[in-house]
């Protein structure tokens, strides 16, 4: 099958942002000067620069604290009666997956998580977490990691080896040696990221810290504080 061919129209008005969005869905924003792919970009887009482009990038993942507020209201948060993943009763629960698994909510997420991780110095090498809970976030922060040109690699940690193969606990394109940030929804006791973080550090991988969705200030902090990881997250409990 031949490839598409794209024409430039002889007469161009500059494009609307929504024009502008569609272009970058559709055309990745090369990292290295390459004429073809620049001439087919502005077919499209007008006279818009390459770092034009990018900025709008940027723009269309920026976080917003208060969508993500919304986003949590709107579609996770549940009252009743709950018994926690810690053993813990509770009487809300908050089912991250349900914006974690959601268009803006990955969007939103991945943003505010990496504006986190860029702002480490160095920036740690990946990101990663407990399967299954954390592989959407993984996948979201690389994917806006990417439109950003940043190298930034994602990786999962199982909750047992595998009994075949590799038989390795931590999977993706990581090696013994490099810096990591560990990725969770909810933090209550903090267990499950804590045991992320563990296996991780069993691989090889140096820990840098834990980046959850919200924090529900029920002993996590301290549990990260005891092992000597650092706990930041976007939202806590005090925030609704």
């Amino acid at each position: 099958m031949k490839p598409k061919t794209f024409m430039a129209s002889s007469a161009k008005a500059p494009p609307s942002p929504s024009v502008a969005r569609q272009v970058l869905r559709r055309i990745p924003i090369p990292t290295q000067p390459n004429p073809t792919r620049e001439r087919v970009i502005r077919s499209f887009a007008g006279d818009l620069s390459l770092d034009g482009l990018r900025g709008i990038i940027r723009c269309m993942n920026t976080y917003d604290r208060e969508q993500l507020k919304s986003l949590l209201r709107e579609h996770s948060l549940k009252f009743g009666n709950f018994t926690l993943a810690s053993g813990k009763t509770a009487s809300y629960y908050l089912d991250c997956r349900r914006i974690t698994l959601h268009p803006q909510g990955a969007n939103v997420i991945a943003a505010g998580m990496l504006e986190l991780i860029t702002a480490m110095n160095p920036m740690p090498q990946a990101v990663g977490g407990m399967a299954i809970g954390a592989d959407p976030i993984t996948a979201a922060i690389i994917t806006v990691a990417g439109q950003r040109n940043l190298p930034l690699l994602g990786f999962m940690v199982r909750k047992e080896p595998k009994d075949h193969g590799t038989g390795r606990q931590v999977e993706g394109p990581v090696e013994p040696g490099q810096e990591v940030v560990i990725v969770e929804d909810v933090i209550t006791s903090g267990g499950s990221a804590l045991a992320a973080a563990e296996a991780a550090q069993a691989f090889g991988l140096r820990v840098r810290g834990v980046i959850g969705i919200i924090d529900r200030l029920a002993g996590g902090e301290a549990a990260f504080a005891a092992k000597g990881i650092p706990l930041q997250t976007l939202l806590t409990v005090r925030d609704f």
